[in-house]
């Protein structure tokens, strides 16, 4: 089955570039595009789409308040129509990139990758997975969690999770990836995939993105660890 496309961006030549470049893939279906946020949010509850490629800065409505809403919008209607978020960004405005990692961005992408990187980038979102390598992620998060201090949240929300499960987090957030993880604990690195599972279940996460960042929201693990 074809991974499903709503291209977002309010330049008409790069949005209709990243279409027809996404179009041209026999495993991918552009089922729309959007000029603005608000569009965009119209566009995903009727076409229903697997990934969402965003823009940060648009008119009318900006990609951040749309994403938030598409998320929201995705949760509502529950799993079967899950929808992942890739961010188009610029080294000009990665301040908005925590954010929207924070609100279940599945990943960012620069706006001047290449090709290929943006094609394998929508199969990567498309499959669950984070964008980013693991080590790449943390440092992303942590700079950010730095420059960008917020009220810690409770640890409360971690109460469920077993000793072993509060373990591999702490790992994940520190950047390490499921070897390293296997490794470290002496557990095979299926067991560890099997911990990441649970974890992402029981605190309704949509991927590791969003484990990093509430690993750090929560203390759990302190920037510069």
């Amino acid at each position: 089955m074809a991974i499903r496309v709503l291209v977002v961006d309010d330049q008409a030549m790069v949005r209709e570039g990243f279409a027809a470049l996404l179009g041209a893939q026999a495993d991918i279906e552009v089922v729309g595009q959007a000029e603005n946020g608000a569009v965009a949010v119209d566009l995903a509850a009727a076409c229903r789409p697997d990934v969402v490629l965003m823009d940060v800065r648009m008119p009318v409505m900006d990609g951040l308040e749309a994403a938030r809403r598409i998320l929201a919008q995705a949760g509502c209607d529950g799993p079967r129509t899950s929808v992942h978020v890739l961010m188009l960004t610029t080294f000009d405005v990665d301040d908005y990139v925590y954010d929207a990692l924070r609100m279940g961005a599945s990943g960012f992408l620069l706006k001047d990758a290449l090709a290929d990187e943006l094609v394998a980038a929508v199969r990567i979102v498309a499959g669950g997975e984070a964008l980013l390598a693991p080590s790449v992620t943390r440092r992303l998060i942590e700079q950010f969690a730095q420059s960008n201090p917020r009220a810690e949240l409770s640890r409360d929300r971690l109460d469920g999770l077993t000793e072993r499960e509060l373990e591999v987090m702490t790992l994940v957030g520190r950047g390490l990836a499921n070897h390293e993880i296997a490794a470290q604990l002496f557990i095979a690195q299926q067991t560890v995939k099997t911990h990441v599972s649970k974890i992402l279940a029981k605190l309704e996460l949509r991927d590791r993105v969003q484990m990093v960042v509430l690993a750090y929201d929560t203390g759990l693990v302190e920037p510069g660890a």
